[in-house]
């Protein structure tokens, strides 16, 4: 075994890539290649900083009116305008230039904010689906949550993600140029090289990807499996829990969809990161190792699409942008009343029927 310059074993002699050339922030694609993620990220980074800033804005207007939950929703678009803001316009520039221009400090900073807003992400839909999974499967206790009970919590979101994003900049691990060369993360190759190279790839992925995926999966598989249980009973509730139940569930919906999509764009790049800490060296290709990390930066752009498509589509009915459709709408529908008997006994429940015309 050979020593590295921190005085730990290499395995098997490796050098990370950034280390085989004089120039590790050149470009190794064509440059179209390059051109074609410049723009990819110019339209992503618009409707991400559009949408989560949007989501920002609504929500302040009406932030007396907040609910506890609907503040982790806020976080979670706080994060996303974050890593949009801070990181995809060192990545287009230095696309549009085809070759990393910001040095060391730069690369660094990048992967700093990248990893930080990233983790931010991903814990706090961890807090959104415990938060889901307390107030579906445990009534008892998930309708004690307040504010500050959800103000504590993403201050500890805040502290989590910070700690762990810093911990390379302050001598446990680094960030790095990426095969491609245009972009920075976090140093998975150290892995391949030192047995404290492994210790710290070990206890990112453990305490900031694979532990919250699992909560993640564990609350909504339980969810499900209440929902199931229960579909019965909900049918004997009165009126007033149907409609309890139903919104219920709408937010459920939401999350899940959220972070279904935010796992669907990160989990090919964390595959592909895994195996370049524990892989055969050096083994993805490099046009391969683009395509993950494109589609891990889009992450950002889902989640407010699918928050104002689906949860706030009452409010976005409400603002000026919105009203024409809604007048159209309300020309193209014939509306009606019926009235229905729970039962004998029980008081009328007025039912609200839309049946659309065809043309």
């Amino acid at each position: 075994m050979a020593m590295t310059d921190n005085g730990t074993s290499s395995h098997n002699n490796y050098t990370p890539h950034y280390l085989l050339k004089d120039d590790p922030f050149a470009s190794k694609l064509s440059r179209g290649a390059d051109a074609a993620a410049a723009f990819y990220m110019i339209i992503v980074g618009i409707l991400s900083a559009v949408g989560n800033g949007y989501v920002i804005v609504m929500s302040w207007k009406r932030k007396t009116k907040l609910k506890p939950p609907e503040l982790l929703t806020i976080n979670l678009a706080v994060f996303d305008l974050g890593i949009t803001v801070a990181g995809k316009p060192f990545f287009t520039v230095s696309c549009f230039a085809h070759r990393w221009i910001f040095g060391w400090a730069g690369c660094r900073w990048y992967g700093w904010a990248g990893f930080f807003f990233g983790c931010g992400s991903l814990i706090t839909m961890t807090a959104v689906s415990l938060e889901r999974y307390f107030k579906i499967c445990h009534l008892r206790y998930g309708s004690w949550l307040t504010r500050h009970h959800v103000f504590a919590c993403l201050g500890f979101i805040w502290f989590y993600a910070g700690f762990w994003a810093t911990m390379p900049l302050v001598g446990w691990g680094n960030y790095a140029p990426e095969p491609f060369g245009t972009s920075c993360t976090l140093d998975w190759w150290l892995a391949q090289a030192s047995v404290a190279g492994q210790s710290f790839v070990l206890c990112m992925l453990f305490f900031c990807i694979i532990f919250p995926i699992a909560i993640i999966v564990f609350s909504y598989a339980q969810i499900i499996k209440k929902v199931k249980a229960s579909a019965q009973e909900v049918a004997h509730f009165d009126t007033r829990n149907q409609n309890s139940h139903v919104l219920e569930m709408k937010l459920t919906k939401v999350a899940m969809l959220i972070c279904a999509g935010f796992l669907i764009a990160w989990i090919p790049y964390a595959v592909v990161s895994v195996w370049s800490a524990f892989g055969q060296p050096d083994s993805v290709p490099i046009p391969v190792s683009v395509v993950p990390t494109l589609l891990a930066k889009s992450a950002a752009m889902y989640n407010p699409m699918i928050y104002q498509v689906i949860d706030c589509k009452n409010d976005c009915a409400k603002t000026s942008c919105f009203r024409a459709f809604k007048k159209r709408r309300l020309y193209n529908k014939s509306r009606f009343f019926s009235t229905a008997a729970t039962g004998k006994g029980a008081p009328a429940i007025e039912t609200h029927i839309e049946v659309e015309e065809t043309d």
